[in-house]
């Protein structure tokens, strides 16, 4: 299984939710990087993506987005696949 990453906030409904599917398909482990304790890890965050909001999802290589994204991936079939790194 490809390699989750996710940046995120404490309080972040969104992260819970995004964390919640992953879990779903069959993530047992995400490592998360706190950008709300940690300011250097949010410039890292908006230099690697582009965006100032969480969650932003990495699988493996692949910048998955936001919540909403990987939400869409799933819908489309997409996020299986990527996971397992076909």
């Amino acid at each position: 299984m490809n390699h989750v990453k996710m940046y995120t906030t404490q309080v972040c409904p969104y992260c819970l939710r995004a964390k919640a599917l992953l879990k779903q398909r069959g993530v047992e482990h995400i490592e998360e990087i706190r950008v709300d304790t940690d300011p250097a890890a949010r410039q890292t965050m908006m230099a690697s993506t582009g965006r100032r909001t969480v969650p932003q999802i990495f699988i493996g290589d692949t910048h998955v987005g936001g919540c909403d994204d990987l939400m869409a991936l799933d819908h489309q079939g997409g996020l299986v696949p990527l996971l397992q790194g076909a």
